[in-house]
C-alpha cells in the first residue's frame, strides 16, 4: 500500500490552514496539474492505454448538472486509471451543434433587421465562425473549473480541418458502397427552422387539441374517419379499412367523394388498419403522415404534399394561404356547414411532437432527403454486443438497446441548414451526379453548371464518427494505433439510441470491424431532490457553478457521485451537496489532527506485533476497503464505491480510528509513534482512494502529509492482503459497549458530553486494554469514593455502571417516563380493539388493517423500550 511513483520529495509539514477554504485552493491547483502536463497522454509510451472520449458539449452549451455528473465519473475513471500505472487519454472537444448555433447566428442577425438570406450563405457561415470563437465553448472552461482532467492539448471540434476531412471521407465510402442515398420519405419538419430533423430534436407533450369525426363519401358508400389534423384531408388519397372488416368489404375498391374537393379517393384494405379502434376506417395523407406514407407505397397511391416549408396550405381554393392552424378552424367550420361533422371531442390531450429548440409544432412532411441505409450497419452493431466485443452497463439495457437497432430505419442525415458539412454531391448540366471524397477537385464550376448539394449533414453523423475521428481517422496516426479502440463510453440512457448506437454503425464500418469501445456505461439523468426532471422552465433549475461557489467542487463532485447507481435517475438536492461539503471540512479537520499528533508516512509499517488491537483493526479494514473499491469501480458502482469511502473515512477513521488513538497520542512513548505510523499509512491511502473523486481537498492534504509533488500521479492503492479478523472482532466489541452506553445516556436525558462517575468491570475481557479509550470516549470520570451505582449495564461480557446522582432528576424523570408507557398502553390497546372486531375487519380496506398492525407493533416496542429504561433507573 506504500507510495512507489518517482516524485518529487519535499519535506512534510505539519501547517494546514484551521479551515478548508476551496475558493482559495481550487483554480491554483487545477492549473499547475496542466502545466505540469499530468493529463496530457504520450503516444509513445509503453504503458497499457486506456482512453475515453468526452461525449462533446454543444458549442452553444452551458454546464449543467448533467454534464457535470457525467464528467464526474469519467474524470474518476481516468484519475484511478492513471493512478493505476495507464497511459490515460481523456479527449476533450465540442460538437457544432448545427440548428442549435445557426439559431444563435440568426437571432442577432434579427436584431441587426436582416436574414441569413440577406447576407448569403458565405457570409453567414463566416459570422457562425466568429460567434464560435467569441462565445462558443464557455462549458470547456466550466470542465475546468469542475476539476475535468482533459487532455487539452488534443481538443476537438467536429467542424475543425481533420475532423471535416473524416465526414467527407466515410460519406464518400459509403455512398460508393450504396449505404447512401437520396429519395423522398416522411421526416420531422420545423416550419419555424425549415428544416428537417432528427428523432432526439423532437420533444413530444401533451397538448390540448381537437378530435373531429368527419363523413367521406355518400349514401351507401359512407364513411366516417376521425382525426387532429383536419387540415391534412386536403391531402388525403385513399381511406383504408382491414381487409377482414364486414363493415367496409363493399366498398373495398371503390371511389368515394372526398368533402370539400372535386377528387374522389379509393378505399383501401390494409392489415394495418386496427378495425377494433374508432371507426376501423382512417384516412390516408401519404404525403403527411409516416404511417400513411407507407400505405400509399404498399397500395401505389397519390402523394399530395398540400403546405408549403412554413406550413402554409397551398391546395387552390379557399384555404389557400392559410397557415395549418388557421386552416383547421377553416376546414371544421366548412365541413359542419355540410352537414360533414359527425362528432367533435374537445378538448382532446393528445401527445404532439415539437421542435426542441424553438418549440414549434412539428410538421410530418414528405421530403427528397439524404440516407443512410441502416440493415447491415445496425445488423453489425447489434452482433457486436450479443457477441460479447462491446458490454453495456448496466446489462439490463440490453433489451432497449437490441429492440432498437434490431428495428431501425433507414436514416435521414440532410439538413436544410447553413451551419454544418456541406454534403459532397454535386450535380452537373447534363443531370450528373458525383460524390467527393476529402482528395478529390470538385467536378467542375458553377460557370460549367455544377453546383453542389445545398443541404448540410445531421450533426450525429459527423458525431457518430467521434471515437475515431477525434484520433485522426483517415489518416494511420500514433494516436489512432496507441489510443483506439477506447475503452469506454460514459453516457445517458437516453442517447443510447441516437449517438451510442450511430458511432457502434459507423466504428464497425469505418475501422474494418475494430468496435468503438470496449463498455457502454449507462447513466441515469440528474433530477431534483423529488425526483422531478430538471429545467429551464421549472424554478427546480440548478447552475452547478452557483454550487461549485458556495460549497466547493469536490462537495457537488462527491454528491453527483454517490448518486450514480448504473442506468438509474440521480436525485439531487442543496442540502445534499452541504453535507458533501462537511464531509470534506471533515476529511480536513481529520488529517490537520494526525499531522499534529505525529502522523507520518516515512519508513515502513511497524510489525503487527507492535501495533495496538485498534492500529491492526483499522489497517484489516483499510484493506478490504481498498479490495471493496476496486470491486465497485470495474463494475461502475460509483455510488457504491462513494459510500463505502464515506462510512469508512469518516465512520471508521476519524470517528472510531481517531478518537480511540487519542489515548495513545496523549500518552506518547513507543506506542505513540506506532500509531502514528499507522495513522499515516491510513490517511495516505484513504485519500489516494478519495482523490478520483474529490480531486482538490485530497490534492491539498496529501502532498502536506507525504511532501511529494502530486496525488494526481501517485500510485493507486493496492489490497496488500492484510486481515486481522480477531482485532476487527475485538473492536467491534469496544465499538458495541460504546454505543450502548451512549444510548443509554441519551435515554436518561444527559447531552453527549456531559460527564458522570462510572465503574468499568472488564478483567478477563479483551476490553480491558481499551478502557482508558472507552472512558474517553464516553466522558466517564473515575469512580470516587461516595460512588453510588444507580445503573449496570452488562454489555458483550463487561459491566459499566454509573453514578446519575446529581446528573438527572430522577423523580422528573420516572414522572415522564411513566407519562410516555401510559400513551403507549393506550395505543396498544386501541390497536387490539380494533384487530379484536370482527365486523371492523371485514369492512376496513387491507391498507387500514396493515397500518392498525403497524400501529401495535410499534407500540409493543415502545412498550418494551420505556420498561426497561424505568428498571434501569435508580429508585427515587
Amino acid at each position: 500500500m506504500t507510495e512507489n511513483s518517482q516524485q518529487q520529495h519535499s519535506a512534510p509539514t505539519t501547517e494546514l490552514p484551521t479551515q478548508y477554504a476551496p475558493a482559495e485552493v481550487e483554480e491554483t491547483l487545477y492549473e499547475r496539474w496542466v502545466d505540469r502536463g499530468y493529463f496530457t497522454a504520450d503516444a509513445k509510451s509503453e504503458k497499457p492505454p486506456y482512453t475515453i472520449v468526452i461525449p462533446p458539449p454543444n458549442v452553444t452549451g452551458a454546464l449543467h448538472l448533467g454534464h457535470a455528473f457525467q464528467v464526474t465519473l469519467m474524470d474518476a475513471l481516468t484519475r484511478r486509471k492513471r493512478m493505476q500505472g495507464f497511459e490515460t487519454l481523456w479527449l476533450p472537444g465540442m460538437d457544432h451543434a448545427g440548428i442549435a448555433t445557426q439559431n444563435k447566428v440568426e437571432q442577432q442577425l434579427a436584431e441587426e433587421g436582416k436574414s441569413r438570406q440577406d447576407i448569403g450563405r458565405a457570409a453567414f457561415v463566416e459570422k457562425t465562425w466568429q460567434w464560435k470563437d467569441e462565445y462558443g465553448g464557455r462549458i470547456l472552461g466550466q470542465l475546468r473549473r469542475l476539476g475535468a482532467g482533459l487532455d487539452w492539448s488534443r481538443e476537438r471540434f467536429t467542424m475543425d480541418e481533420g475532423l471535416s476531412r473524416a465526414v467527407q471521407k466515410i460519406f464518400k465510402d459509403l455512398y460508393d458502397d450504396e449505404l447512401i442515398y437520396r429519395a423522398e420519405r416522411i421526416i420531422n419538419w420545423c416550419p419555424r427552422c425549415l428544416t428537417a430533423i432528427s428523432d432526439i430534436e423532437v420533444d413530444y407533450q401533451d397538448d390540448d387539441g381537437e378530435l373531429v369525426s368527419l363523413k367521406y363519401g355518400e349514401g351507401d358508400e359512407t364513411v366516417v374517419v376521425a382525426t387532429t389534423r383536419v387540415e391534412t384531408m386536403l391531402g388525403d388519397t385513399a381511406v383504408a379499412v382491414h381487409p377482414d372488416d364486414e363493415r367496409y368489404a363493399h366498398l373495398i375498391g371503390k371511389r368515394i367523394k372526398l368533402p370539400l374537393t372535386d377528387r374522389t379517393i379509393p378505399v383501401v384494405a390494409d392489415t394495418h388498419v386496427d378495425p377494433e379502434f374508432g371507426t376501423g376506417a382512417v384516412k390516408v395523407t401519404p404525403a403527411h403522415d409516416p404511417n400513411d406514407f407507407a400505405i400509399g407505397q404498399r397500395h401505389d397511391l397519390e402523394t399530395l404534399t398540400i403546405m408549403d416549408e412554413r406550413a402554409v396550405i397551398t391546395v387552390p381554393g379557399p384555404f389557400q394561404g392559410l397557415d395549418r392552424f388557421e386552416a383547421r378552424s377553416a376546414i371544421v367550420a366548412a365541413l359542419r356547414e355540410q352537414g360533414r361533422i359527425v362528432a367533435e371531442k374537445r378538448p382532446y390531450v393528445h401527445s404532439v411532437g415539437h421542435c426542441s429548440r424553438c418549440k414549434t409544432t412539428i410538421e410530418p412532411r414528405l421530403s427528397l432527403q439524404w440516407w443512410v441505409k441502416v440493415e447491415t450497419l445496425a445488423k453489425a452493431a447489434g452482433d457486436a454486443v450479443r457477441d460479447g466485443e462491446v458490454a453495456l452497463h448496466p446489462k439490463d439495457m440490453e433489451k432497449r438497446y437490441f429492440d432498437w437497432v434490431d428495428n431501425l430505419n433507414d436514416w435521414c442525415i440532410s439538413r436544410q441548414l447553413w451551419w454544418g458539412h456541406r454534403i459532397p454531391v454535386w450535380y452537373g448540366p447534363e443531370g450528373q451526379v458525383v460524390c467527393v471524397g476529402p482528395d478529390d477537385e470538385a467536378p467542375g464550376t458553377e460557370a460549367e453548371g455544377w453546383t453542389q448539394d445545398e443541404d448540410v449533414l445531421d450533426t450525429w453523423f459527423s458525431s457518430g464518427l467521434w471515437p475515431f475521428s477525434t484520433l485522426g481517422w483517415p489518416e494511420e496516426t500514433e494516436d489512432l494505433a496507441k489510443f483506439y479502440p477506447t475503452d469506454v463510453l460514459l453516457t445517458g440512457h437516453d442517447i443510447i439510441f441516437f449517438w451510442v448506437v450511430r458511432m457502434m454503425m459507423f466504428g464497425l464500418y469505418a475501422m474494418d470491424g475494430e468496435i468503438p469501445f470496449k463498455t457502454v456505461a449507462l447513466t441515469g439523468l440528474v433530477r431534483d431532490e423529488f425526483g422531478k426532471k430538471m429545467s429551464k422552465s421549472n424554478p427546480n433549475a440548478v447552475d452547478p457553478i452557483d454550487w461549485m461557489n458556495a460549497y466547493g467542487s469536490d462537495a457537488v463532485r462527491f454528491t453527483l457521485a454517490r448518486g450514480a447507481n448504473p442506468g438509474a435517475d440521480v436525485p439531487i438536492g442543496e442540502d445534499w451537496v452541504q453535507a458533501s461539503r462537511n464531509f470534506a471540512n471533515k476529511i480536513w479537520n481529520a488529517t490537520r489532527f494526525a499531522l499534529m499528533n505525529g502522523a507520518t508516512i516515512e519508513g515502513p509499517l511497524p510489525e503487527p506485533s507492535e501495533m495496538t488491537a485498534t492500529d491492526r483493526w483499522i489497517l484489516s479494514r483499510l484493506n478490504k476497503t481498498v479490495a471493496e473499491v476496486d470491486a465497485f469501480y470495474d463494475d461502475y458502482q460509483f455510488a457504491k464505491l462513494s459510500d463505502a469511502l464515506y462510512h469508512y473515512a469518516w465512520d471508521e477513521v476519524f470517528d472510531w480510528y481517531v478518537e480511540l488513538s487519542k489515548t495513545t497520542f496523549m500518552a506518547g512513548g513507543e506506542p505513540a509513534k506506532v500509531s502514528g505510523r499507522v495513522l499515516g499509512e491510513v490517511l495516505d491511502v484513504t485519500l489516494r482512494l478519495l482523490h478520483p473523486i474529490v480531486p482538490f481537498v485530497t490534492e491539498t492534504l496529501w502532498t502536506t502529509l507525504t511532501g511529494r509533488e502530486s496525488v494526481v500521479i501517485a500510485d493507486w492503492p493496492k489490497d496488500s492482503g492484510f486481515r486481522d479478523e480477531a482485532a476487527e472482532r475485538e473492536i467491534a466489541t469496544v465499538q458495541q459497549v460504546v454505543v450502548e452506553v451512549r444510548r443509554f445516556k441519551a435515554e436518561q436525558g444527559l447531552k453527549a458530553g456531559q460527564r458522570v462517575p462510572a465503574r468499568l468491570t472488564l478483567d478477563g475481557t479483551a476490553l480491558a486494554p481499551h478502557e482508558p479509550a472507552i472512558r474517553q470516549l464516553l466522558k466517564l470520570q473515575p469512580e470516587g469514593e461516595d460512588f453510588s451505582a444507580a445503573a449496570t449495564l452488562p454489555v458483550a461480557g463487561a459491566e459499566v455502571a454509573l453514578d446519575l446522582s446529581g446528573a438527572i432528576d430522577v423523580a422528573a424523570e420516572r414522572k415522564r417516563l411513566a407519562k410516555d408507557l401510559a400513551a403507549a398502553e393506550k395505543d396498544k390497546a386501541q390497536a387490539e380493539g380494533k384487530l379484536g372486531n370482527e365486523k371492523f375487519l371485514g369492512k376496513a380496506p387491507e391498507k387500514v388493517v396493515d397500518g392498525i398492525r403497524a400501529r401495535l407493533a410499534k407500540a409493543d416496542e415502545d412498550i418494551a423500550r420505556i420498561q426497561a429504561q424505568l428498571e434501569r433507573l435508580p429508585q427515587a
